[in-house]
């Protein structure tokens, strides 16, 4: 005979079940509820975090030949208002873009903003740093790098100054004549700008004239981008990209003409005043030293950089007398091949 239990009909059962499943979901439901370590919360807190805040706009990013042959230039330069070649990566599914550009420090938007084509980008009105910011629908991204200097244009400059800053005169304009050159514009350096970095290695500040004008500002900096190309790619040549501490000093970054006019020994038509040149002292060995070993070092290693990018071509000056505290090494990007000792 069988039992009772046995001669159950299957919807009992299924009853009992029922319970029993309800009476576990109600003790989990329980033990989930009350104080405790037992449930890992902080997961959870996280993921709501995610769902709760809109996604930036992160699949754009700028080209690798933004940042010059190096991959170590940090800005672009323009004039206000014109065209200037800013690459940015961005894929077709967020081809609807529009850009606009920020203030360095400054989190407001300079209007108009503009849809972001293949062709080139358009710079802001007025000098200064400026970050690019993207817009797609309510998604928005700023490029943290790299800046966008623009340069107050040359011929701005009126009777030697820009600003109440003397810069003094060029031979182009000293004495007319077109075959002469002169720098397209200069940066507007304030003093919250001096720690910008305008290479991997190098602040602004490096490229500073070293003048008696230390309390007037802003200041006014000619500086090309070819020059901190090629100082990037010397620095790599000496293992800048595997010591990312490389010790560079600057001596002498740009001159105004006024100032180069004071310097002891300096050409009348000094690339220093074009913003193409610099005097450098590197601890190319490592050695935590500045010596003439260093000096050679640098030489050789701009010598390769030439060879490896004829466009960069320009002057090299090594200076070893006993008339300067250390050895250094003068770089430009004239153009033209030209080597000196001094």
């Amino acid at each position: 005979m069988k039992s009772a239990a046995a001669r159950e009909t299957p919807g009992s059962v299924g009853a009992i079940g029922a319970g029993v499943l309800f009476c576990l979901a109600t003790v989990a439901a329980v033990q989930f509820l009350k104080p405790g370590d037992m449930v890992p919360t902080t997961p959870l807190r996280t993921l709501a975090a995610h769902v709760a805040t809109p996604k930036p706009l992160v699949t754009a990013s700028a080209a690798a030949d933004a940042f010059g042959q190096s991959g170590n230039v940090k800005v672009r330069f323009a004039l206000p208002g014109r065209d200037v070649e800013f690459p940015v990566n961005v894929p077709s599914a967020n081809d609807s873009l529009l850009y606009t550009w920020v203030p360095v420090g400054d989190s407001g938007e300079v209007a108009p903003m503009r849809p972001l084509t293949a062709g080139p980008t358009i710079a802001p009105a007025r000098p200064g740093f400026y970050h690019l910011a993207l817009s797609h629908g309510a998604e928005h991204q700023i490029l943290p790098e790299p800046l966008l200097a623009v340069m107050m244009p040359f011929d701005q400059k009126i009777a030697g100054r820009l600003n109440g800053y003397r810069i003094g005169t060029y031979l182009a304009e000293r004495f007319g004549r077109e075959d002469r050159e002169h720098p397209p514009g200069f940066l507007e350096v304030r003093q919250a700008d001096l720690d910008l970095q305008v290479t991997r290695h190098l602040r602004l500040a490096a490229f500073v004239t070293h003048d008696e004008q230390r309390d007037v500002w802003p200041k006014y900096v000619a500086l090309n981008p070819k020059l901190l190309d090629k100082l990037e790619l010397v620095f790599a040549e000496l293992g800048g990209n595997v010591r990312a501490q490389l010790a560079v000093d600057i001596h002498s970054g740009f001159r105004t003409p006024l100032h180069n006019a004071r310097v002891p020994r300096a050409a009348s038509d000094s690339r220093h005043q074009y913003g193409d040149a610099a005097d450098i002292a590197v601890d190319a060995d490592g050695d935590g030293r500045i010596t003439m070993t260093d000096a050679l070092l640098v030489t050789l290693a701009v010598e390769r950089v030439e060879d490896a990018h004829p466009e960069l071509m320009g002057g090299l000056g090594l200076y070893t007398s006993r008339r300067y505290p250390s050895p250094y090494v003068h770089i430009d990007a004239r153009g033209t091949r030209k080597r000196w000792k001094g």
